[in-house]
């Protein structure tokens, strides 16, 4: 009964040796693969939080404890990149406040100059082509390269009764 009870609870293979050392080559093979793809993927990227998901713990304190230390690592990068967003929209507030500024400064700039042509405008003689600035702004051209107004040469039209 015994020896039935054997080979029942072992099954048919129960005493062969070649098998059981196949299956201890099998289960040593698996952890060793296991231990390197462990060690590859810590060493590629620590950073990563793949190889938590990817590990096998054994015990709860050692998976609480990895897992901590990667929420530590990645609140230590959300941290720096809010310091650096932080940084950056200060930066971007300062040159928006210099360039308010050049804009009112251009404007104010802009009046003196319309007022000043205003007031100089009825000094210039009705015979010359200046008399007209809006003729004189149609005809001015941009030159790009020396990055100045063309604008054209004061002209006397003087006009000759027969």
């Amino acid at each position: 009964l015994q020896m039935l009870e054997r080979q029942v609870v072992g099954g048919e293979q129960a005493k062969n040796k070649d098998l059981k050392e196949k299956r201890k080559r099998r289960k040593k093979y698996a952890d060793e693969r296991r231990m390197q793809l462990v060690a590859a993927l810590q060493q590629s990227d620590e950073d990563s939080s793949d190889w938590v998901l990817l590990n096998v713990y054994d015990s709860i304190q050692e998976e609480v404890h990895a897992k901590s230390k990667l929420l530590k690592k990645m609140q230590d990068k959300l941290r720096a990149a809010e310091t650096e967003i932080k940084d950056l929209q200060s930066e971007f507030e300062l040159e928006k406040i210099d360039y308010l500024g050049t804009i009112r400064r251009l404007e104010r700039d802009l009046l003196l100059f319309q007022q000043l042509l205003d007031q100089v405008q009825s000094l210039v003689r009705r015979d010359c082509n200046y008399s007209n600035l809006e003729q004189i702004k149609r005809q001015s051209v941009w030159d790009e390269e020396n990055g100045c107004w063309k604008i054209p040469e004061p002209v006397i039209q003087r006009t000759r009764l027969p």
